[in-house]
């Protein structure tokens, strides 16, 4: 069809119309395609033990048919448009060529990548044109997002009303964590589904961050809230949603979903008191054989949950701190002068001691390695059982830990948190300095390293379990 209408247009002498996202086709074109831009964001590749490759940009545009389709621009090319580019603005491409070669997480309808190369043309419109439509979502429901669940397949969109904010009712506006710390990266959100259940939305990142200035900044405590291209994953039999480099936040009255819901919401105000928070916020409780499993899964996922699991031994002769930032408490890189953090940019970072702490654990069938890091260590650190009962109970307002002295062996209920390897602070050498004391530079010359599992390969228990 692109051929027809470029015979068409010589035989005339007239232009030909934009090329629609449906008609493009694999491989090269010198066709004309005229879009929206509706959002932009970093493509990267994942790498074992670091941070990720950088490979350009990817972009989510709309047509004037309505179509969404992905683009793609390589990291050589990406100075060239990427401060030219505005959300919502119109643009026009030439020369391009279609790539059917991205097989997982689609966030558009059209299955093709359109590849902006070295010979394609780009611009933007000086003039909006109203045909095409300033933003499309793709909502589904749970059922939908149950069935598409670890398909690592098409990215869709949810809305709801929030219930929780990082575990707090909305009764009174959430303050949300804005430290320099590993807790400002996420937000967790409680989101009831209309006519649904309550589901864990995991906000990571940029979508953490462009949520909470959204929060923050909002007159009125925000009430609905829709995240795009949401991933959907299941652990312990139990569905959640994880955001994407791709997602965007919307709040209240800021696009039609979320509009159209607050209206809703208003002429049904007895579905805000169907779901009790206190229900909303247990912790799904996991096995050590199902935390096995996960990570075989989804190795590079990160996840919170209860594991109850009963101390063996104190891995005595491993390290038992690393050295963090001051400043984040990010595991830090050697220079080769000075001590590099990766999180903060700070290429002459003071260091500290962080507490970790290696357990061998086991449960009812399997055994394992927990890795205590920080200020959990220190929290466990030269104190009794009958005292950390007593601080939990003090803490919990009574809701007992269930800890128990079992003939020597200790038995806790762990809070722990899956992160991929290169995460996990290196096994070094320990330093001569007790934790919570600044570091000199000097004084790490070796320090460097390769990173830990959360938790070791299954292995058959090297003691008789207890009964009673």
């Amino acid at each position: 069809m692109a051929n027809t209408a470029k015979t068409t247009a010589i035989r005339t002498g007239k232009a030909s119309p934009p090329l629609l996202f449906r008609h493009v086709s694999p491989g090269p074109d010198d066709s004309t395609l005229k879009f929206r831009l509706l959002h932009f964001w970093e493509a990267r590749k994942n790498v074992k033990g670091g941070p990720g490759i950088l490979l350009g940009i990817e972009m989510l545009m709309i047509d004037a048919e309505g179509t969404l389709a992905q683009a793609f621009i390589g990291q050589n090319r990406r100075n060239q448009y990427e401060k030219e580019f505005q959300r919502g603005s119109i643009y026009t491409l030439t020369n391009f060529y279609a790539s059917n070669s991205k097989v997982m997480y689609h966030v558009a309808d059209q299955r093709l990548v359109i590849c902006i190369s070295h010979a394609s043309a780009l611009s933007k419109d000086e003039e909006d044109i109203e045909g095409i439509l300033t933003e499309r979502f793709r909502v589904r429901s749970f059922s939908e997002f149950e069935a598409n669940c670890d398909l690592r397949g098409d990215l869709h969109d949810v809305v709801g009303h929030l219930k929780l904010v990082d575990g707090q009712t909305l009764h009174q506006r959430p303050v949300l964590c804005t430290n320099d710390d590993s807790a400002s990266q996420k937000v967790m959100v409680h989101l009831q589904l209309k006519n649904g259940p309550v589901m864990n939305v995991y906000l990571w990142d940029e979508a953490a961050e462009s949520f909470r200035l959204k929060f923050d900044a909002s007159a009125a405590t925000p009430t609905v809230l829709l995240v795009t291209t949401v991933n959907p994953k299941r652990l312990g039999g139990k569905l959640y949603l994880s955001s994407m480099s791709s997602s965007r936040m919307f709040l209240d009255e800021e696009v039609d979903p979320t509009n159209e819901y607050l209206a809703w919401l208003t002429t049904n105000p007895s579905v805000t008191s169907l779901v009790n928070p206190v229900e909303v916020v247990k912790a799904e409780t996991l096995t050590i054989g199902e935390i096995a499993t996960f990570l075989k899964r989804q190795p590079a996922q990160v996840a919170y949950f209860d594991c109850i699991a009963t101390i063996d031994d104190v891995k005595l002769g491993t390290e038992w701190y690393y050295i963090a930032c001051k400043d984040c408490q990010t595991k830090l890189n050697r220079g080769p002068t000075t001590l590099l953090c990766p999180k903060c940019g700070n290429e002459n970072a003071t260091a500290v001691a962080n507490y970790r702490v290696e357990l061998s654990v086991y449960d009812n069938d399997e055994q394992c390695t927990f890795i205590i890091l920080g200020d959990a260590g220190k929290d466990l650190t030269g104190r009794k059982a009958t005292e950390l009962i007593d601080a939990y109970v003090q803490e919990n307002g009574g809701d007992a830990a269930e800890l128990e002295d079992q003939g020597g062996s200790l038995q806790l209920h762990f809070y722990p948190t899956i992160v991929s390897p290169a995460e996990l602070p290196p096994k070094n050498p320990p330093l001569k300095t007790p934790p919570g004391t600044e570091v000199e530079n000097t004084e790490l010359a070796e320090s460097s390293g390769g990173g830990a599992s959360a938790i070791d390969d299954q292995k058959e228990a090297k003691r008789t379990k207890r009964s009673g």
